[in-house]
């Protein structure tokens, strides 16, 4: 098989060269240029991916790591991400590591392994930073979207979680709800700590007391504690309205609200942060706090993208999305 090293020393100049050649970029004479295709056309050279690869150290493939594939808004994220990189042309990679550190580590082992030329990383939580850390110790470009990891200074493309969480508490309030409790993430999750920060500053503003028996903590994906769900109803002045930290809580709780015969709106309101994609425009009902998850995924893939190209980056990037409060049905005027 001929390789480029062939066409390189047939021609006279490095295999470097004979990549400039291929893929049409640095500085070469045009002299040069006609020599390195004419011995190309007389080897019958076809152009491959890996040939180049291995001069350039580029694979033109990028890794994109999240936390739940059963949530819209990755999926959405998924989306953008892989048609920018389409574009740009990078072939893309998906891990999913379903809130799990561990099965993040190992995807993380794996993009090691893989040789891909940079990661788009959704973080499981602060607990990340050992694994973005391997990225950084092997000099991986990477982009991290949704979640901030202290300690790790990178670029970032993040949506303005306290301000989404506090106009979806207002709203609430507006409602007449003064008993309002929030089922949030984990506290070692970024987003989970500025919403819960947003939910006080809504309360804190409109001259509400904070009550903590009414926030409970569980993991972002999916919520199975019924028991916390009772705690929360049997209190002596149950809440009125729950906010749910995220989309996929939302349903859970709707989920557990409707097994012990609790009605949405009537006899409980709900809301929560992150909007259904394209399910949430055929069947709308839950009012949500949406984010442009699609910008998530290609404003993130551009900024690794640019990191990748060596484009001049003097120094790392801070994107933040805002939120859009969208009113639906699944919260109703309190009648007292």
């Amino acid at each position: 098989m001929i390789t480029i090293y062939d066409i390189a020393e047939k021609a006279g100049v490095s295999a470097m060269t004979v990549s400039r050649v291929i893929n049409n970029n640095g500085r070469i004479s045009e002299a040069t240029r006609k020599r390195v295709r004419k011995v190309m056309e007389d080897l019958q050279y076809i152009p491959n991916s890996m040939a180049r690869s291995l001069v350039l150290q580029k694979t033109k493939i990028l890794s994109l790591l999240i936390t739940d594939i059963t949530n819209p808004f990755y999926t959405t994220i998924a989306r953008g991400a892989e048609d920018a990189a389409k574009r740009a042309g990078f072939r893309l990679l998906f891990g999913n590591s379903d809130e799990d550190y561990l099965k993040e580590k190992d995807y993380v082992d794996m993009i090691l392994s893989t040789r891909v030329d940079g990661v788009l990383f959704a973080p499981t939580g602060d607990h990340s930073l050992e694994n973005l850390q391997q990225l950084q110790k092997h000099q991986i470009p990477f982009v991290i979207l949704d979640r901030e990891v202290p300690g790790i200074d990178a670029d970032l493309v993040l949506g303005d979680s306290k301000e989404g969480a506090r106009k979806l508490v207002e709203h609430l309030i507006d409602f007449g709800h003064q008993r309002i409790a929030m089922i949030n993430g984990s506290q070692d999750v970024s987003t989970a700590r500025l919403r819960q920060t947003g939910y006080r500053e809504a309360h804190l503003i409109n001259g509400l007391p904070i009550d903590d028996s009414l926030v409970i903590h569980v993991n972002y994906r999916d919520f199975h504690d019924e028991s916390a769900l009772d705690s929360l109803l049997s209190q002596p002045s149950p809440p009125t309205a729950i906010f749910a930290a995220n989309n996929m809580l939302a349903v859970g709780v709707i989920q557990s609200l409707r097994q012990r015969g609790l009605q949405v709106p009537g006899d409980i309101s709900v809301v929560c942060f992150d909007d259904f994609g394209s399910a949430g425009a055929i069947s709308p009902f839950l009012t949500v706090a949406s984010q442009p998850a699609y910008q998530f995924g290609t404003l993130g893939m551009q900024l690794l993208i640019e990191r990748i190209e060596g484009d001049v980056v003097p120094e790392n990037r801070k994107i933040i999305l805002p939120s859009e409060l969208i009113i639906r049905s699944s919260a109703s005027m309190l009648n007292h």
